[in-house]
């Protein structure tokens, strides 16, 4: 039988490939409640298995009507090497997760980066963890 936290994240990863937009809002007392755990243990799956290196970010607003969000930022599909930077960037572009802008900004930038490909990725990542951070 599984734990717990397998069964958390087996619900919020079949809510996120329900969703089209790979994007699920969840309300964490609610969520508890639905799976009969403790709020606690919402907080720990979101923590450790939905971060930014394994392709999500996890946004929380607190307070009455607050709610978590999380968004898939890279494929979900297996593959035996990470995805390109040019990969990543056209991903967030297709869903809409970046703007015809902000795209070409983030092209031009990593395309004139004079950097490996695993630092161009670090650096992306680094920024998505900042960006989360501020809220």
């Amino acid at each position: 039988m599984k734990n717990m936290a397998d069964a958390i994240e087996s619900f919020i990863v079949g809510q996120l490939l329900a969703a089209s937009k790979n994007t699920v809002l969840v309300q964490r007392n609610e969520l508890a409640d639905r799976l009969s755990c403790a709020p606690s243990q919402i907080s720990y799956v979101l923590s450790t298995r939905f971060t930014p290196e394994r392709g999500y970010l996890v946004e929380s607003r607190r307070g009455s009507g607050g709610f978590i969000r999380i968004v898939r930022i890279l494929p979900v599909e297996e593959q035996e090497q990470e995805p390109s930077v040019e990969e990543i960037l056209q991903y967030w572009h297709s869903n809409r997760m970046l703007t015809d802008r902000e795209y070409e900004l983030l092209h031009y930038l990593m395309g004139i980066m004079d950097v490996s490909e695993r630092d161009k990725r670090r650096i992306l990542r680094e920024a998505v963890d900042r960006m989360v951070k501020a809220g």
